[in-house]
């Protein structure tokens, strides 16, 4: 029989709380954060033979550091769905973000999308009228005999009417490329340079105006911003359904226009070891969901709590809730439909660590019916609550091979009263942290049912 090892939860959660862990992987404890499990004390308290000695008694605690709790997973998704990871030393990285300039552009914040809008049409002006005035200048328009006050004395025919100077060059620029014709400046016959370099501005001016344009409305109206209001509860809670112990979170969505097609997928990441000592700390397992009796396609009726059952086929059977709280695992939830009122796809995401994973709780209800409108109401302000239930701490595997011990002649009652009790698992009289369980239940150790 291991060693199990009481450990004192911080004041901030509940006084007299204690979570008793079994130290199923040890560690040395030559790493400064790591906690300490020494031998029995008769100074400790009544309640343990073991004492245990935190960075806090000793005052070298780091900064936010909680006794019991292995630091949680770093995310690979934000809780806003923003993925976290990044590319570095991407060979010729710029030149194949220009090769796709539109939708770096898209991609690009909303800054820099609206200067490159700007100098996008201003360049195009300030070319146009340099050529302009290049063509004004060597065919002598801009001599002081040939200014437009004195064409008529001279006889002198311009290449562009009315073209003093640079800026007079810009403006007839500008009101070619948008077609503005205020009627003062015109072209002339005088010069085909000048007639070939108008009639490109107009093809240039049409698909610069396209493409800036184009990367501001894609901007605009790209499906990222329905996917804001689309909601994941902040935490999952695991409790049982008919018997069956289940990993459950809500979805839900603010608008009137409805999600076409939608469905949500999970995926498990953790650290795995293959049988030929490959370490592979990213391995993805797919969770297969449901939601009440229907697949994982939902219809955004109301918000939906999807259920994920913890059966054989679950990568998470053999978790208990200490597992849960030790694990450094992610669960990551992407929801993709197709928005009502425009046709475009869109994709919301989350994720869970197991820190944000409540133990012996279930949602509160958010769905009424009002009556008075003869309508149903969703309290959003109740998205987020869960309510504690009475649900045991033990792995649904554990759970599962509790209620097959009376077939092989023994005698179990997994669940009697407030009590939670399994005799064939290895079990210390204890409370856990009101987090990860109703705290009602106690544990036994190495006791058959009888005896207890």
């Amino acid at each position: 029989m291991r060693d199990l090892a009481k450990l004192k939860l911080p004041e901030d959660v509940e006084s007299g709380v204690l979570l008793t862990l079994e130290d199923r992987s040890p560690r040395p404890l030559n790493d400064k954060y790591s906690p300490s499990i020494l031998t029995p004390d008769s100074s400790s308290s009544p309640r343990s033979p073991f004492r245990f000695d935190s960075m806090r008694s000793s005052g070298r605690r780091p900064p936010h550091y909680r006794p019991g709790y292995k630091k949680p997973r770093k995310r690979a998704v934000f809780k806003n769905g923003y993925c976290n990871v990044s590319a570095t030393k991407v060979p010729h990285q710029r030149l194949r973000f220009l090769q796709d300039i539109f939708t770096t552009l898209v991609d690009a914040q909303w800054r820099w999308t609206l200067l490159v809008f700007a100098l996008g049409f201003v360049s195009s002006w300030v070319l146009f009228g340099g050529l302009y005035w290049l063509i004004s200048y060597t065919h002598g328009d801009l001599d002081e005999n040939h200014l437009p006050p004195l064409q008529g004395d001279n006889n002198w025919t311009p290449c562009i009417s009315n073209i003093y100077s640079f800026t007079s060059c810009f403006l007839f620029s500008l009101e070619t490329q948008h077609t503005i014709g205020y009627g003062s400046r015109a072209m002339e016959e005088e010069c085909p340079e000048a007639v070939f370099v108008m009639t490109l501005q107009s093809v240039h001016g049409v698909m610069v105006q396209a493409f800036l344009a184009g990367i501001v409305f894609a901007k605009m109206t790209r499906s990222k911003g329905r996917a804001q209001t689309l909601l994941f509860s902040k935490q999952a809670v695991i409790s049982q359904r008919d018997g069956e112990l289940c990993l459950m979170f809500r979805i839900g969505d603010m608008r009137k226009s409805h999600i076409i097609g939608a469905n949500v997928r999970a995926q498990l990441i953790r650290a795995k070891v293959t049988g030929e000592r490959e370490v592979m700390p990213q391995y993805r397992t797919e969770l297969e969901l449901t939601s009440d009796d229907c697949s994982s396609d939902v219809f955004f009726l109301w918000p939906q709590i999807v259920v994920h059952r913890i059966d054989e086929k679950s990568p998470l059977y053999g978790y208990s809730a200490e597992d849960v709280l030790l694990e450094r695992f992610e669960i990551v939830v992407v929801l993709e439909g197709t928005v009502e009122s425009t046709g475009q796809t869109t994709q919301a995401r989350t994720s869970y660590v197991n820190t944000e994973i409540l133990w012996g709780h279930r949602f509160e209800q958010v769905l009424v019916y009002n009556a008075d409108i003869e309508s149903y109401e969703i309290d959003f302000s109740k998205f987020n609550e869960t309510v504690a239930l009475e649900t045991p701490r033990c792995s649904a595997k554990q759970l599962k091979e509790c209620f097959k011990l009376p077939l092989r002649g023994r005698s179990c009652d997994p669940l009697v009263g407030p009590e939670l009790r399994l005799s064939h698992v290895a079990l210390e009289s204890e409370r856990i942290n009101p987090q990860f369980l109703f705290p009602v239940f106690d544990r036994r150790r190495s006791r058959s049912s009888t005896e207890l």
